[in-house]
């Protein structure tokens, strides 16, 4: 049997103490938050933006339902969560890193909204809600960055109500074969240089791919997504497995 949260002792491709990669991961964003959705833009060629649209439309959110996104600190999915409820749902957005939660706030207000989404400081392993409150939990791109990720998968299903449903979305290792060569070599050396010029921190877009490379393939995932407690769990590729949307129930 695995080990839990083996991820936890990697920060990127470097060997770190689970309480030492918490504070690195924290310094990372904080020091890309101001250019994190431009980034976002350049480092995905806008495919992140269809790739969030496809994660909204199979959450398919009702209005009156409370919703939480865990590591949405510059409120992409909380917005469309927002638009897609007609302002009509509990939307709480909750990241560890208090810089990516101001450029959030920013943004929500720059977009016209001043109700509806509620932004709180908040670590995905030791979450700050009660049992069986949320109807759903997404997470995206965020997954990766945490330390403890089975410890995080526990506290979702922890927070989520009875038939409450859980959805990660995330880059993958398990890219298609025929893309595999290409798009390493695109994490390898395009996204530091980036990084470099772009959000002036080579070293931090340089983590970033290397987590990619760390972080579990579909089958992986689903398999200890189950064994935190979900069940029906399934995963779909978006642009040949580069972004993975797993989901599972909880019962």
């Amino acid at each position: 049997m695995t080990k839990k949260n083996p991820e936890a002792k990697w920060f990127g491709l470097r060997r770190v103490a689970p309480e030492e990669k918490t504070g690195l991961v924290r310094d990372v964003f904080s020091s890309v938050a101001c250019r994190y959705d431009l980034m976002n833009d350049l480092m995905s060629g806008g495919l992140h933006r269809l790739w969030k649209d496809a994660l909204i439309r199979r959450m398919n959110p009702k209005a009156g339902m409370t919703l939480l996104d865990l590591a949405g600190g510059t409120g992409d999915i909380a917005l469309r969560l927002h638009r897609r409820t007609e302002g009509k749902a509990a939307i709480i957005v909750c990241d560890v890193n208090p810089e990516m939660l101001k450029q959030g706030r920013r943004k929500v207000l720059d977009h016209g909204v001043v109700s509806g989404i509620t932004f709180v400081e908040g670590n995905a392993e030791d979450l700050p809600f009660k049992d069986r409150s949320m109807d759903m939990v997404s997470i995206a791109f965020g997954l990766r960055n945490v330390t403890r990720i089975d410890t995080a998968l526990s506290e979702a299903v922890r927070v989520l109500k009875k038939g409450g449903r859980f959805f990660c979305m995330e880059f993958s290792p398990g890219v298609a074969p025929f893309l595999k060569p290409v798009y390493e070599k695109y994490c390898a050396t395009v996204l530091p240089f980036l990084g470099e010029h772009v959000a002036h921190d080579r070293a931090a877009y340089q983590y970033l791919a290397e987590s990619i490379r760390k972080f579990p393939p579909q089958k992986r995932l689903a398999e200890r997504m189950e064994k935190a407690g979900f069940t029906s769990v399934k995963w779909t590729n978006l642009t040949g497995g580069i972004a993975v949307i797993h989901e599972g129930y909880k019962v």
